[in-house]
């Protein structure tokens, strides 16, 4: 028995489009065999259609798009995932599209209500298995987070399922596969259940979804292994011993699932809002040469428009880099010098000033003029601007409200500083695009005379781990030290943590590449006066 999975990219809201697209998949699949079609969690609609599942029409709309799939569904059989209303209520639903017909639908049990999931603010609980047959095997269908509890796979294998097929709109994470693979065979092994698990494969927003669906035997062996971060379809094909053998692809490093994660962050975000292309402003920093080369990456050159801006406390060295790089990608790059803006800028402020020393304000002032030509830019072009921040600068406040926050798509939010340097040297293994020297010197914001991130921060390697245990894994300030870090550095990184959140909460809609991004997974009050010493 031959069954196939559409790992596709679908839009939110796009409901021609989804079905459009599952459709065509159904058809390829078909001609080459397949009895059955697999497709994601609410792939109909798009994952997560988040307040759209409060309105009463768009479940109808909904309704009407699966009825009319089914009607188009000929010669195979279609598994799709949908928003479902019955009996009053509202649920995650997956159902079989059999012989023109819904034949059976089938209701999430578990709604998750954590990280970047709010299952519970929309659906109800399902409570039933719902398990068919087809070509002398009993399937049974579960939905995302149903597999990663006991329950709805016993009650599957209970009522007489030998293949467990998993819809998912499991969003990536670095290390999310390994933990998918660990359920799973947890699972396996108290069902006896081989498993065919699907994916969806797109950015939404901060999400990312990076496909890999697979497929285990019932020993908890991976028997077909589908492509990451890209549409596939995945066949499978199902011998006497319930073995579900398809292709493998090898697995990816961390820094390439990581680098493939934003260039396709990018390229949905522009492409499905129709942005004509992106901005950016160039600093000779490796920040924004990362953010370039994963523009140019997931974009083309075409659609890229790199931008230097210097000041007098801008080095030769980084307009020497800049121009280099820009050369070697193709890219349009223009170079807007802002010294006569700051020096009249401070012309106007020198009697709101007098008698006030030089600091940090003079610092930002740079920064705003810059964000202000970006903006400019964006807004008589019609491109979006990128913003280049990593996550430790987000983390501890080291960035300008109004300034190089300024912007309509952070790349770099989720992405420590230490992570920044993996990813520059990752990408210069496909290809030299990133002038060595940008990597190798210093990091400075260039705002002042000899600067250095430094004179202002911990060493990134220790910034990073401590923001790691705080901010990613929630840990109390008395385990972080008990790690080995220095008090004073862990006191001061949780302090500017605290007193950064304003800023964060103003900045721009991220990639999430970790377990605990600045987004929707980060909830932390403005004005709070808890410390955190338990």
């Amino acid at each position: 028995m031959k069954l196939a999975v559409a790992q596709i990219n679908c839009t939110v809201g796009d409901l021609g489009g989804n079905a459009a697209k599952i459709l065509a998949c159904a058809e390829q699949a078909r001609q080459q065999g397949a009895h059955l079609l697999l497709a994601p969690e609410l792939s109909l609609c798009g994952y997560p259609p988040e307040d759209l599942l409060l309105r009463d029409g768009f479940y109808r709309a909904c309704a009407q798009t699966l009825s009319e799939l089914a009607g188009k569904t000929s010669g195979i059989a279609v598994v799709v995932g949908h928003p479902h209303e019955q009996g009053g209520k509202r649920y995650n639903a997956a159902s079989l599209l059999r012989d023109g017909a819904i034949a059976a639908t089938y209701l999430k049990h578990e709604l998750p209500n954590y990280a970047v999931f709010d299952e519970k603010r929309y659906f109800d609980h399902g409570s039933e298995p719902c398990v068919f047959e087809m070509e002398g095997i009993r399937f049974a269908l579960n939905i995302c987070a149903d597999i990663w509890e006991p329950d709805a796979a016993r009650q599957a294998r209970d009522a007489g399922a030998q293949v467990l097929l998993v819809l998912n709109a499991s969003p990536y994470a670095i290390g999310k596969q390994e933990a998918r693979y660990q359920v799973i065979r947890e699972r396996i092994a108290e069902t006896g259940l081989a498993v065919v698990y699907a994916n969806l494969a797109c950015g939404q927003d901060e999400l990312i979804f990076d496909g890999g669906s697979f497929a285990m035997d019932r020993h908890g062996s991976l028997t077909a292994q589908g492509r990451h971060f890209e549409e596939a379809l995945l066949m499978l094909e199902i011998r006497g011993d319930l073995r579900p053998d398809g292709e493998k692809v090898a697995a990816l490093s961390e820094e390439a699932g990581v680098y493939r994660a934003l260039c396709l962050g990018v390229r949905d975000y522009i492409g499905k809002n129709r942005f004509p292309g992106v901005l950016l402003g160039l600093s000779g920093g490796i920040d924004s040469a990362l953010t370039l080369a994963i523009a140019a990456d997931a974009l083309g050159a075409d659609k890229v428009h790199a931008v230097m801006m210097p000041s007098p406390y801008t080095a030769q060295i980084s307009l020497d880099d800049s121009r280099e790089m820009v050369k070697i990608l193709g890219v349009r790059y223009d170079e807007l010098p802002i010294e006569a803006m700051f020096r009249s800028y401070l012309s106007t402020l020198e009697t709101a000033f007098a008698g006030r020393a030089v600091d940090t304000t003079e610092e930002n002032l740079q920064a705003r003029i810059r964000g202000t030509l970006l903006m400019a830019l964006s807004n008589k072009l019609g491109s979006l601007v990128l913003t280049t921040g990593n996550k430790s600068e987000m983390t501890v406040g080291y960035a300008t409200l109004y300034g190089d926050m300024a912007g309509g798509l952070a790349v770099l939010k989720d992405v420590s500083k230490t992570l920044v340097y993996r990813l520059a040297r990752y990408r210069n293994t496909l290809g030299q695009v990133i002038p060595e020297r940008i990597i190798t010197r210093p990091p400075s914001a260039e705002l002042r005379a000899d600067q250095t991130d430094q004179d202002s921060l911990p060493p990134y390697d220790v910034l990073d781990a401590i923001m790691a245990c705080y901010v990613e894994q929630n840990l109390a300030i008395p385990e972080i030290i008990a790690r080995g870090y220095a008090e004073a550095d862990v006191r001061r990184v949780v302090h500017l943590v605290r007193i950064s959140e304003y800023k964060r909460r103003q900045s721009a809609v991220g990639i999430r590449v970790t377990e605990r991004s600045y987004g929707k997974d980060w909830r932390y009050p403005i004005t709070v006066r808890y410390q955190d010493d338990f």
